[in-house]
């Protein structure tokens, strides 16, 4: 694009927002094409903030017949994983101005936000009625529940996991065709007042009819529509909460403590970290000793208002106790200086900044995925393995072991922490980031969440899903207008594979 085509294509996009809503400040813009793997992309042209769907539908309209590039942002600052940053010039659509709790309903234990929404706001308003949001592990204090929720980040809470989709449910998405759509029991008939009027909750995600495309735009970084709302699920605030500690040296042990805990739904949050990991969330040095051991599983027991709290809390004790036992373990409420309840704490919400990825070394890559907690042990040892190989010390690695879907699988996460004012560290994380993709997907990891340098990986060895993908892409982006470039529709031509 010339620069006479620049400067009009600007002048159309403001003309569509409230004066202000153009960003073509050369900071902020770089900001949003920021990835801690290294990509070659130009900042973007601009970054336009809409206040309502109706301003979305009409960038997109208007992006169709320029041809333009949308990047769809929701989050706060920093952008690490690379999913804002342009494929090529582009422009990004800052959703982070919608920021209203357009609806809630305490009795369904259902919210309908806006994608500018975080997760510290929701739960300010979810605990004036004695409900919590359903949190990842402390996500960035910018962090949208919209966005955490479309990338399918797993929450703490294994047994309110059912479905890949969780917490998410309804959603009303811009399409690239500019056709605005809503899913779910939230598709009508009526409007959404109309629906609230006579009791109706946008709580079913399915729908209308047998489609379920709140899964087509989940996971999708914007290629697919631009999210104007959603409806997510809550929980009730505990009244009685039991955070407990098992550390061990060998996670063998623990893993089973986890399918007994998930196979018999008790307990509530539910994850198991390494020191490393431990040590930066809880932002000093300090490092849970057992024994000592590498590995803690970190567990709540929890007792509701209404529900009989204390009973409940000392019948899962009690089982808990007894699985525990049997396996040779011991829960413990602390593991050395480290308090249980400290880090109960912490985990209901946001992570204060600077976030704990940051604190360690400054930056932080990622490489995470999906696989069985049988699995789990042999991935560990083949990134400790790539690690020695690449002169990366123990304290600079750090694991990460989440059950999802009520204990059927597990969110396996190994954060490689670096300077990134060192010329040799960054370069030396990101070879073993790359060589720790490589190995781990022929051992059969499932990279559901495509990002560099794994999204060769998660598309290579299914080409039909490529294929139908590009279908639907042709059907839901003709234009080829939304996130250009990114996931499987790379390379050149009109539709989905612009």
């Amino acid at each position: 694009m010339d620069e006479v085509k620049r400067q009009e294509t600007k002048k159309r996009l403001a003309a569509l927002v409230a004066d202000g809503s153009l960003v073509e400040d050369e900071t902020a813009l770089a900001g949003f094409a920021e990835a801690v793997f290294p990509v070659e992309t130009p900042s973007p042209l601009c970054a336009v903030r809409p206040a309502d769907a109706a301003e979305v539908k009409s960038i997109v309209e208007l992006a169709a017949s320029a041809g333009l590039n949308l990047v769809p942002v929701s989050s706060g600052g920093p952008h690490i994983k690379g999913g804002a940053a342009p494929s090529g010039e582009g422009v990004i659509v800052d959703m982070s101005g919608m920021d209203r709790i357009v609806h809630f309903d305490k009795r369904n234990k259902v919210a309908v936000v806006e994608p500018g929404v975080t997760f510290d706001a929701l739960n300010e308003r979810a605990r004036q009625d004695g409900l919590r949001a359903l949190v990842p592990l402390l996500p960035r204090s910018g962090k949208s529940v919209l966005g955490s929720c479309l990338e399918r980040e797993p929450i703490l809470i294994p047994r309110y996991h059912w479905d890949m989709t969780d917490p998410l449910l309804c959603a009303e998405v811009v399409f690239g065709t500019g056709d605005v759509f809503r899913t779910g029991s939230s598709a009508g008939p009526g409007s959404l007042a109309d629906q609230w009027a006579v009791g109706n909750a946008q709580k079913n995600p399915m729908g209308p009819a047998a489609t379920d495309l709140v899964k087509l735009v989940q996971g999708a970084q914007g290629t697919m529509g631009i999210v104007t709302w959603g409806s997510v699920k809550l929980e009730l605030e505990p009244e009685i909460e039991r955070f407990r500690f098992v550390t061990g040296e060998r996670l063998e042990p623990l893993l089973d403590f986890v399918r007994e805990l998930t196979r018999k739904k008790l307990g509530d949050e539910l994850l198991v970290l390494d020191s490393t990991d431990l040590a930066a969330i809880l932002g000093d040095a300090r490092e849970p000793a057992d024994g000592p051991g590498r590995f803690t599983l970190v567990y709540c027991v929890s007792g509701y208002p209404g529900y009989l709290p204390a009973e409940k809390v000392a019948y899962q004790e009690r089982d808990i106790g007894e699985i525990a036992r049997r396996l040779g373990l011991r829960p413990a409420a602390g593991a050395g200086s480290v308090s249980a309840e400290e880090l109960g704490k912490m985990l209901s919400g946001a992570c204060p900044d600077p976030h704990w990825k940051s604190r360690v070394r400054g930056a932080c890559q990622d490489v995470f995925f999906l696989t069985t907690t049988d699995r789990v042990p042999g991935f560990i040892d083949t990134m400790d393995d790539i690690a020695r190989a690449g002169g990366i010390p123990p304290g600079e690695l750090g694991v990460y072991v989440q059950p999802v879907l009520q204990g059927r699988a597990c969110h396996l996460e190994f954060n490689l922490f670096f300077d990134p004012a060192d010329g040799a560290s960054g370069p030396r994380v990101l070879e073993a980031a790359v060589e720790a993709c490589d190995r781990m997907a022929g051992m059969g990891a499932f990279f559901s969440r495509p990002y560099e340098p794994w999204v060769g990986h998660a598309y290579a060895r299914c080409p039909d899903t490529v294929d139908a993908l590009r279908k639907l892409k042709d059907v839901f982006d003709p234009a080829g207008i939304l996130n250009r470039g990114k996931l499987c529709f790379q390379g050149g031509g009109a539709g989905g594979t612009g």
